[in-house]
């Protein structure tokens, strides 16, 4: 069988163009809309390049400078999660290179694409154009910068010759957006970048790789689920794209199975559904006897989570085995290879569909009773307010049409009439400071939803807040940014309580390493690039404040910020 591509011609003619302007040129043909920079003395050819482009009317990616690298990351963290659209960001030398590092972290963890470029400081020290001219130069030399980055990013390349650009770029691109997904990095020396070659804009022809199980793995996970009689399916990430969280809430309906989402970065079912099984898999998956896992790092835990010993486990994703973790124990009997949405389709069509009403009406009593707790919980204020309080509110206000991206704020099981593409967390590598920037990138991606920020204290003062308010003003990001503030590092606070429950630590007035106070005013740090700001403590003043952020959101296009003061439970 023969096939024959039909590949897009370009009537252009080869001009001369430098390295820097090649690069943007092939981000902007592999469907790349910003470029996130914060500048150095190496982005000279890059700025040329961008000036040129107004000049001369070539596609390149929008450039958005963002005064801090981990804002840089964020955003386009964020942007994908909205879109589905892999972006790029580019800074400055090392430097700027290893402030990278915890929002590469983040982005491999939760599979996000991500072409990340440095600069490299130049090679020569005079008479090749770009040489060193500054003694930051020289300050900035590493014998192998790019060890830094190395591990956590699928792929990497260093520019040697202006030449290879355009390959260079379209590689990077296939190689981010293959299965499983993830940051991939370029390192750009400045002379290199100053180089002049010809260049032909032309469509790339870098298809990604898109995997799918091997039948037979397939007809036996299907068969399995097919007979089991208290099977259980484990989520985190689904998400909203290719149709995943539809697919799935559907199936589990379909044959009756309960779905457990635990420590989730993205929804994977509908929260109102029969069968979503809450977030704690402990009870579901000691009395499971056949376990579907839908590409989780961590689908329970060992010390704390019994598996039946003679319960089957199905492990799927992209990578279902999840290579990138060194260190990683958990039961494999069937490995499907695949995204959710496809294996989740692949096992529907695979699956007689048959009577399960007993067991539907089983989970749907039980789910029931578990939403009836929760409402229960989130519907008392408290005093101070609770969590479960203060995301029940949020979730009202975003209905359903806006967006919340929490980190250590809104609880997800408070809020279950969010959709997939309605709710992302942070990813579990735990890279503090991610959700602010997120939500400038999921702003981006629709400047006219209403984004919010639900964050931690601890994660609001991660996020370099001054910067990422200047964003917002300079680049017209009118997100609402919710503290929720208990003056604690409550995940360390916690993590001591669970070694050490009977310690010293835990009879200490204040246990040391976790207080914050004195805690600066945070609405003066909205308040200095021209946010609305206000400080609440009741639920009367919750729901004034977030009546009067939404009104200047929508009518003064001008972010807001309303700090919560929460309970330390």
């Amino acid at each position: 069988m023969t096939i024959t591509a039909t590949i897009a011609s370009s009537d252009a003619t080869p001009t001369e163009a430098t390295a820097g302007e090649i690069f943007l040129r092939r981000l902007a043909a592999n469907g790349v809309d910003y470029l996130f920079a914060n500048g150095g003395t190496d982005f000279a050819p890059v700025i040329e390049g961008f000036a040129r482009a107004q000049i001369a009317r070539f596609a390149v990616p929008t450039p958005v400078l963002v005064p801090h690298e981990t804002a840089a990351l964020g955003m386009a963290h964020g942007y994908y999660l909205a879109t589905g659209r892999m972006q790029a960001v580019m800074v400055h030398t090392n430097v700027g290179l290893a402030n990278c590092v915890m929002g590469v972290l983040n982005a491999a963890s939760d599979q996000v694409p991500i072409i990340v470029a440095s600069g490299i400081t130049p090679a020569t020290e005079a008479g090749t154009f770009g040489h060193r001219n500054s003694p930051i130069n020289w300050g900035q030399n590493m014998r192998d910068q790019t060890a830094m980055i190395r591990e956590p990013v699928k792929w990497d390349a260093t520019l040697t010759h202006p030449e290879q650009m355009a390959d260079l770029v379209d590689r990077a691109a296939a190689v981010a957006t293959s299965a499983p997904r993830g940051p991939v990095y370029l390192g750009l020396p400045r002379e290199t970048l100053c180089g002049v070659t010809a260049y032909q804009d032309s469509p790339p022809r870098n298809a990604p790789a898109r995997p799918a199980p091997h039948p037979d793995a397939l007809a036996r996970a299907a068969k399995l689920l097919d007979g089991a009689d208290r099977p259980l399916i484990l989520a985190v990430r689904a998400g909203a794209h290719h149709g995943a969280f539809d697919r799935l809430t559907a199936f589990a309906e379909r044959h009756a199975v309960a779905v457990v989402e635990f420590w989730p970065s993205q929804l994977s079912i509908a929260g109102v559904s029969p069968m979503h099984a809450g977030f704690d898999p402990a009870e579901d998956l000691a009395a499971a006897d056949v376990v579907l896992v839908l590409d989780a790092i961590v689908p329970w835990l060992p010390h704390r989570h019994a598996l039946a010993e003679d319960a089957v486990v199905i492990q799927t994703g992209p990578d279902p085995l999840q290579l990138e973790v060194p260190l990683r124990g958990f039961a494999c009997d069937v490995a499907l290879t695949g995204s959710t949405a496809d294996i989740v389709a692949a096992l529907d069509g695979a699956m007689p569909s048959r009577d399960r009403t007993a067991r539907f009406d089983q989970l749907a009593k039980r789910h029931r009773q578990r939403r009836a707790t929760l409402d229960a919980q989130a519907a008392d204020p408290g005093q101070p307010l609770s969590s479960a309080y203060v995301s029940r509110m949020l979730a009202q206000l975003v209905g359903a049409e806006g967006c919340i991206v929490s980190e250590l704020g809104t609880k997800p099981e408070y809020m279950p009439e969010l959709r997939a593409d309605q709710f992302f967390q942070n990813p579990i590598s735990g890279g503090l400071g991610w959700g602010l920037p997120a939500a400038l990138g999921v702003q981006l991606a629709d400047r006219e939803r209403l984004v919010l920020a639900t964050l931690g204290d601890g994660s609001y003062m991660f996020a370099n807040p001054v910067a990422c308010h200047q964003i917002a003003e300079a680049h017209g990001l009118p997100i609402l940014t919710v503290v929720f503030n208990n003056g604690i590092w409550g995940a360390v606070r916690g993590s001591t309580l669970g070694l050490y429950p009977q310690g010293h630590a835990a009879r200490a007035n204040v246990m040391p390493l976790t207080s914050l106070e004195p805690l600066p005013d945070f609405c003066k740090i909205a308040e200095a690039s021209r946010g609305w700001a206000a400080r609440v403590e009741t639920a009367e003043q919750l729901d004034r404040a977030l009546a009067e952020a939404v009104r200047v959101i929508r009518e003064e296009r001008r972010q807001a910020l309303v700090e919560v003061r929460v309970a330390r439970r």
